[in-house]
């Protein structure tokens, strides 16, 4: 009876959606779970910052910095292509038009 409780407990627990890197991160450095799992949220809203708040940071941060619009405007330009940002919202209309046209 015992085994069988504590089974169903351990059910229960929700899995964090990244366990397995969480696991990775604890095997093969330093952290513990707790800070492997903050530096997974950290990666995940870094990259997770959709275009138009990427675009309006980095312009904030370049004009802080004594940009001028030009120059900045360019910057940014430049390093999109080379950025991983969020995917917009799309409805099921608009899956449907990637895939079928």
């Amino acid at each position: 009876m015992r085994g069988g409780t504590a089974g169903r407990a351990a059910a229960s627990v929700p899995r964090h959606p990244h366990e397995d890197l969480i696991e990775h991160l604890t095997r093969t450095t330093a952290l513990g779970r707790g800070e492997a799992a903050r530096v997974v949220a950290d990666v995940l809203a870094y990259f997770g910052e959709p275009v138009e708040e990427f675009v309006r940071r980095r312009h904030a941060e370049l004009r802080s910095r004594g940009l001028a619009n030009d120059a900045i405007f360019k910057r940014i330009a430049a390093e999109l292509p080379g950025r991983r940002v969020a995917a917009p919202n799309l409805s099921l209309r608009q899956l449907r038009r990637i895939v079928y046209g």
